[in-house]
């Protein structure tokens, strides 16, 4: 990380509740306009900025560095745009990812190299999650490229092209921009290409061109717009007509939504057609949040052994699944133990259609094929009502004492209680991901966690971000210490943006996820003074409130300050719980995921 303090802004408050793309389904506003560009004085950085803004991003997330400062200055002389000074790059990183999941779409500006390397984790995550963010990078001077000279922010060689090579897997588009003749052309395809490909791009840009003028930059930009993609119509109906007999003749089917739900834009069409069939209605674990759980069909998470109670039941029983948008991968199929068989799936891809062991169907766009099937396909309730046979309510928590020690599933129980349309829940990498897959989120709450990719510490970026794109929203974060401890710096930039989220820090003492999987000493980690810390981070600057608990009666009342006396305030409770606190779900995920690690090697 590069230590130079930038030009930074003394507030990073949006100006206004309008975040300016509304965050439905990941789309992108493109109707935006920026009162301080074109004319003659436009620049490649106000270009840059512009650009920004017209695709709906109002927060950038940056590092200052030696190679961006120039760029930085075009950023901050953008009315329309906050530049958010990060604590570390990989925060940044993990902002802008948090910032896409709400907005759309996201960006971050850091230094060349040690800042481009530093943040590739984060990038690497939101190519995962299919999340399109603008990475930029201010790179070396246009005079040092192909002179054999060695810069510093590298490994010493003369080829500068180490951070780029790194980029490329994780990036789905690069433009190094050194030469103004091309800049205008590289970086608007740059951003195009994140747009349509949902996915991150790398954008370098010469320390000494952001102030830069060039005759492409000096008229008045037209608005910037993108050619929808468009389904092959033959296909599409061939793809209807197949799906439709497959499921007219089932007997019980259901319906499963998967997490490129947000990349296909289709929540609101897959609910269409929910409505349409009648099917029995689940998420996988990593679409909770995209599909509403208000609606009367829905029956929860399928995540074979560890997933809703009675749901998984009902999937794998039923003789005909449709699979809207779904990643199997090890984590999600928990260690490969999901009794599915692939003769009665049908699979729908954001472009691609699946149907059992015969056709596949391409260029065939699932926003199109799910209204197109909604017409084609008989009303079948037999799912949902083995399902309302079946079911038992929820159990209810053995109640404790008020001053005993705390136990995790009565603090999701109070939390539970916070959740409205008004908020949002940011679940970390962990026992946090288990136990908030069992809340229920009313109308318009907000749910975000990074599954596929599971990097540990991704929450305090993410909530960072997620809560300065949705500012009318109040954020719960459920954090573990472990995971706290790799970003926590972060927390001093939400104090700094003013914003109002409540974090709950779970103390067990270790990365209780690993321990499940396989347990060591490297698991147990040093204890820290939480709310001590980020009464250090605070040092008396904005508005925070911090407070530590042990037992219910602890708990009731810092929720009760949180969402009273201190609701503009960030809030910080740090929840005190045994070690060996877990949900069973965990306890069961860890044994099947460990099984499915120590295979031995094929003969």
């Amino acid at each position: 990380m590069d230590n130079e303090i930038g030009s930074q802004l003394s507030s990073c408050k949006p100006a206004s509740n309008d975040v300016g793309c509304p965050p439905q389904n990941g789309s992108v506003s493109t109707i935006q306009d920026s009162p301080s560009h074109g004319g003659s004085h436009a620049t490649l950085g106000s270009h840059i900025a512009h650009r920004l803004v017209q695709i709906g991003i109002s927060d950038v997330f940056s590092v200052p560095g030696d190679f961006n400062l120039t760029l930085l200055d075009c950023i901050v002389a953008e009315p329309a745009l906050n530049n958010i000074g990060c604590c570390n790059e990989l925060n940044a990183g993990y902002a802008a990812d948090g910032y896409a999941r709400a907005r759309g779409v996201g960006a971050c500006v850091v230094t060349f190299t040690v800042g481009g390397l530093s943040i590739l984790n984060a990038i690497a995550g939101a190519y995962s999650e299919n999340l399109p963010v603008i990475c930029i990078v201010g790179g070396p001077n246009t005079n040092d490229y192909g002179t054999n000279r060695i810069l510093h922010h590298t490994i010493g060689l003369p080829d500068f092209s180490q951070e780029i090579r790194c980029f490329q897997p994780v990036t789905c588009y690069q433009a190094v921009i050194n030469h103004l003749d091309d800049a205008h052309e590289l970086i608007d395809k740059a951003i195009s290409t994140a747009l349509k490909e949902s996915k991150p791009v790398y954008i370098s840009v010469s320390c000494n061109l952001p102030t830069a003028t060039h005759p492409t930059f000096s008229r008045e930009p037209i608005p910037f717009a993108l050619s929808p993609k468009t389904s092959n119509s033959k296909g599409l109906e061939a793809a209807v007509e197949a799906a439709a007999a497959f499921l007219n003749k089932a007997v019980k089917p259901v319906m499963v939504g998967g997490p490129k739900l947000r990349v296909a834009k289709a929540t609101e069409v897959f609910v269409e057609l929910a409505d349409a069939s009648g099917y029995a209605l689940a998420v996988m674990p990593s679409a909770k949040g995209l599909v509403p759980e208000h609606h009367p069909h829905f029956i929860g998470t399928y995540w074979g052994a560890v997933g809703t109670a009675f749901c998984g039941e009902i999937v794998e029983s039923a003789d005909a699944y449709l699979f809207v948008g779904p990643i199997f991968n090890d984590y999600s199929s928990v260690g490969y133990s999901l009794l599915l068989k692939k003769e009665k799936a049908i699979i729908v891809q954001p472009e691609r259609v699946v149907i059992a062991n015969g056709p596949a169907f391409g260029c065939v766009l699932m926003k199109d094929f799910l209204p197109a099937l909604a017409k084609k396909i008989k009303k079948n309730t037999t799912a949902y009502e083995n399902y309302q046979r079946i079911y038992i309510p929820d159990g209810v928590p053995l109640k404790c004492e008020p001053t005993e020690p705390l136990k995790v599933n009565i603090l999701f129980q109070h939390i539970q209680k916070m959740l409205s349309g008004d908020g949002a829940v940011i679940a970390e990498t962990g026992d946090s991901w288990f136990n908030c897959q069992k809340l229920k989120l009313p109308k318009g709450c907000g749910y975000e966690f990074q599954m596929q990719y599971g990097s540990i510490g991704w929450s305090v970026g993410a909530l960072l971000g997620y809560a300065q794109s949705a500012p009318d929203k109040r954020v719960i974060a459920c954090i573990g210490d472990g995971s706290f401890q790799v970003t926590a710096q972060d927390v001093s930039t939400m104090m700094r943006c003013e914003q109002r989220s409540i974090i709950f820090l779970i103390n067990n003492g270790g990365y209780t996820i690993e321990v499940e999987i396989h347990d060591g000493p490297y698991n147990v980690i040093k204890n820290w003074n939480y709310t001590g810390l980020v009464d250090a981070i605070h040092n008396g600057e904005g508005k925070c409130w911090t407070m530590k608990v042990y037992n219910e009666k602890d708990l009731t009342d810092a929720i009760e300050i949180a969402t009273g006396d201190k609701k503009d305030c960030l809030c910080f409770i740090e929840v005190i719980v045994h070690k060996d606190d877990t949900s069973k779900e965990l306890l069961e995920w860890g044994s099947r995921v460990s099984s499915a690690n120590s295979r031995p090697p094929n003969p």
